[in-house]
């Protein structure tokens, strides 16, 4: 009769430092962060330029590129924002926006702007879901500033004269009041060629949101939020 032997199985076991695993740690946090990156803003350009062809009918996640070969250096080039006008205009808060258009800065995640802020007027709380922003006042004075997400709800807000920069991380609700007794004007550049633009006033009561779910919002009466809500929808 022969003997069945029974081998155990051998476990190796490898020593694993406290410096091993935290040196692993630091190496994922740093792989999802620089995910986190890429998927946030625009895409990096696959050549030095993509100047933007605004004839062609393609539709595309961005603008076609102009033929290279007819570029020249008008498409890198503006000329205007060193006076006021010219822009979009908004008889409600009293700001005029210019948006800068420069076709070469087609997929390259940049977008500019002039803003000119009446004396007394306000470009009103706002976010851009797609950008961060920086502005540099031009002239005048104006209170600028922005509000941290939930729970915080923290104001982090300046008084900018000529000459100051003030910055504004991505989708974070911001806002400028000029409560001075000249006009201002501020040059603003945002990390996204389509930033988009979200006026929380005009978004609330300016869609059509029924007025009972704005009362129990902002915790008042249907009565004022129809009241509030004729001004933005005439």
């Amino acid at each position: 009769m022969s003997c069945l032997h029974v081998h155990k199985p051998i476990s190796i076991i490898f020593p694993v430092s406290t410096a091993m695993v935290s040196a692993l740690l630091q190496v994922l946090t740093a792989v999802v962060a620089a995910a986190v990156h890429v998927a946030a803003f625009d895409p990096n350009p696959l050549q030095d330029f993509c100047v933007a062809d605004s004839t062609s009918k393609v539709r595309v996640n961005g603008v076609p590129c102009k033929d290279p070969a007819t570029v020249s250096a008008d498409d890198f080039f503006f000329a205007g924002v060193d006076h006021p006008g010219g822009g979009t205009a908004s008889r409600r808060y009293g700001f005029t926006a210019l948006p800068v258009q420069i076709p070469g800065l087609n997929t390259l995640g940049a977008s500019h702007a002039r803003v000119d802020v009446a004396p007394g007027a306000v470009f009103p709380p706002h976010y851009h879901p797609r950008a961060s922003e920086t502005a540099v006042v031009l002239d005048g004075a104006v209170y600028f500033g922005f509000v941290t997400s939930y729970p915080d709800n923290k104001v982090f807000a300046k008084v900018l004269r000529k000459g100051d920069v003030f910055a504004v991380p991505q989708g974070l609700v911001h806002f400028l009041y000029n409560n001075g007794t000249a006009p201002a004007a501020l040059y603003a550049t945002l990390s996204s060629q389509n930033p988009g633009l979200v006026l929380l006033g005009d978004a609330l009561f300016g869609s059509g949101l029924a007025d009972d779910l704005l009362a129990k919002t902002f915790l008042t009466d249907k009565e004022t939020v129809g009241k509030i809500g004729v001004k933005f929808r005439s």
